[in-house]
């Protein structure tokens, strides 16, 4: 071989396995070097060893989150979703003056379905619709085939449905809890307690009253009323005496074949409502559409001519004018003559009255005599102190607008003096009589607490206590020589007025339909109540002499004072004057 100068010795290319085995030769050969290497691979090795650990645990936590939010979300029907309307729809008991309770919660179940877990909307429905007969199935056909994972289908169903359900097997649908408003007395305050919507939240009446004033709707808002320890809503009203109303007026519009009736029970001293009712009414547990007539509270709402009721307040004005007295006399010989108008008394005299006989006697003409000595002006002003031709607002809303003359003075005066050309409701005529009897205090009815105290300070003073005196001397008369004999009771003393009002009928006065009303209070030594019944339309019955107000709304009231007296703690005083009145009966 010959050798070439300057030429280098080229090294045989290893393949790569030839090569790393060499390296690991070389490698051994040197010991600081071997070491080095073989500490970079095993902390290579770990390095891998983490990421993969790393990695599998990143994606289990995620995996696991997912099935977290999963498991809440759905949670046997979005507990998530279905918890905050429970939390919101708690409300506080609504309780009478006693404590009883009214409205309260009770907890109850709907019935909800996740279209994400639903293959046949139709076998859904098959199942479901002899259950629910009433279920709109179009709506429900549309809910099932959505895009989601939680719809309403039917709520607040019974125990009885729950079963059925859950008998049935019905894929894709689950239960969850919520409360219902229930009110144990069924129609008997309907139309002072109102109603809730379907989420439990007032629409009328105190219900409404209540999340407007408590701020029960704001903690609901803000998912608080759930977890607070809600105090029970007190009222004014007597449970006993609201259920003894309802029922004396439910058989008075049974008997006379009446359109409707109303009666209120009021405290003449504070103001409070002891029981207000109008039938018909409703069950608020199952309540009809808000255009049924059952829903009108008609003597909050309904506005009338009060008839001869008014000739209380037209009497206590003349006293309170100063121009008449208990002595004076009161011309009634002869119908008094408007132009094409004319007066007459219905139990006419036909001579000059007494200031106690007007009023036993009723007399039209004489109430006209005494509007027009005072004048259209002091009358006006006289009706507008007592809360009679203003708007009177009370908690639970739905208050009807009195109807007044649009001139004063000549005949539009002489009418009003007996109740005709002006309408007011039955509680302004209740609250305003109770002013004639308490001293001469108007006081704003109110369904909630009052005390004697805060009635005071808030009283406004419209008649002397002289009149006031006066006053309850010619309605006790009349209880007991006039219109109101058919609303004694025996040991009460009952002081009253009957009205008996011509119905308007397509634009004119129907003399065989009235408005009737009779206005009571008790006793008259020492008045603490006003009960004041209205009837509609009432029809004249066998048995019974007439159709007028002392034949129909006068027993009703007696009826109620007779029953709820004793309730109210009212003693009976069968002294000389009860004795004569018990041998009446």
């Amino acid at each position: 071989m010959i050798k070439l100068p300057g030429i280098l010795k080229l090294k045989p290319k290893l393949k790569p396995k030839t090569r790393r085995a060499a390296k690991a030769t070389e490698d051994a050969a040197r010991p600081d070097v071997f070491q080095g290497t073989a500490k970079k691979r095993v902390n290579l090795a770990r390095s891998r060893v983490g990421f993969v650990t790393f990695a599998f645990v990143a994606v289990y936590a995620v995996i696991g989150g997912r099935l977290v939010h999963y498991s809440l979300a759905k949670d046997d029907g979005a507990v998530a979703r279905a918890a905050m309307p429970l939390t919101l729809a708690r409300r506080p008991d609504i309780v009478d003056r006693n404590g009883a309770v009214l409205a309260t919660d009770v907890r109850m179940m709907s019935l909800y379905a996740d279209p994400s877990m639903i293959t046949s909307a139709d076998d859904v429905l098959d199942a479901l619709l002899p259950i629910f007969p009433d279920l709109d199935a179009k709506r429900a056909y549309r809910l099932l085939n959505s895009k989601g994972e939680f719809v309403w289908l039917k709520r607040q169903i019974t125990p009885k449905q729950q079963s059925q359900v859950l008998a049935a097997g019905v894929p894709g649908v689950g239960f969850r809890p919520e409360v219902h408003r229930f009110y144990p007395g069924g129609p008997q305050a309907a139309h002072v307690l109102g109603l809730v919507d379907i989420d439990n939240r007032g629409l009328s009446g105190i219900e409404r009253y209540m999340d407007r004033t408590d701020g029960i709707s704001g903690l609901m808002g803000l998912g608080l009323s759930g977890a607070m320890d809600l105090k029970p809503f007190e009222t004014s009203i007597d449970l006993r005496v609201q259920s003894i109303l309802r029922d004396v007026l439910v058989e008075g519009v049974n008997k006379f074949h009446a359109i409707g009736a109303t009666g209120t029970v009021l405290d003449v001293n504070t103001g409070e409502i002891i029981a207000l009712a109008s039938v018909p009414d409703f069950d608020p547990n199952n309540p009809p559409p808000a255009t049924d007539p059952r829903m009108l509270n008609d003597a909050i709402t309904g506005v009338y001519e009060m008839g001869s009721t008014f000739k209380a307040f037209t009497l206590a004005m003349g006293l309170e004018s100063g121009k008449f007295n208990m002595n004076s006399l009161v011309d009634a010989k002869t119908p008094l003559i408007f132009g094409r108008s004319r007066i007459r008394d219905d139990h006419a005299q036909n001579r000059i009255l007494t200031y106690p006989e007007v009023f036993t006697y009723s007399s039209n003409i004489a109430a006209s005599r005494i509007a027009a000595a005072v004048g259209p002006d002091y009358q006006r002003t006289f009706l507008e102190n007592l809360g009679l031709l203003d708007k009177m607002d009370t908690e639970i809303g739905g208050a009807g607008t009195p109807q007044r003359p649009q001139k004063w003075g000549g005949v539009f005066s002489a009418t009003v003096s007996f109740g005709q050309g002006v309408t007011t409701t039955s509680l302004q005529t209740a609250a305003a009589a109770a002013a004639l009897v308490n001293g001469g205090k108007l006081l704003t009815p109110t369904f909630l607490p009052r005390s004697q105290e805060e009635a005071d300070r808030i009283a406004k003073h419209v008649v002397s206590k002289e009149t006031s005196d006066k006053m309850r001397y010619l309605l006790r008369l009349n209880g007991t020589d006039g219109s109101g004999r058919n609303g004694q009771v025996p040991g009460y003393r009952v002081g009253g007025k009957t009205g008996t009002s011509e119905k308007i009928i397509d634009g004119k006065y129907s003399k065989d339909r009235n408005f009737n009303a009779f206005l009571a209070a008790f006793p008259m030594d020492n008045p603490q109540y006003v009960v004041l019944v209205t009837i509609d339309d009432a029809k004249k019955v066998e048995g019974v002499p007439g159709r007028t107000a002392a034949w129909n709304a006068g027993p009703m009231n007696g009826e109620i004072i007779r029953r709820t007296a004793p309730i109210l703690g009212v003693d009976p005083d069968f002294g000389a004057e009860g004795a004569a009145l018990l041998a009446s009966y």
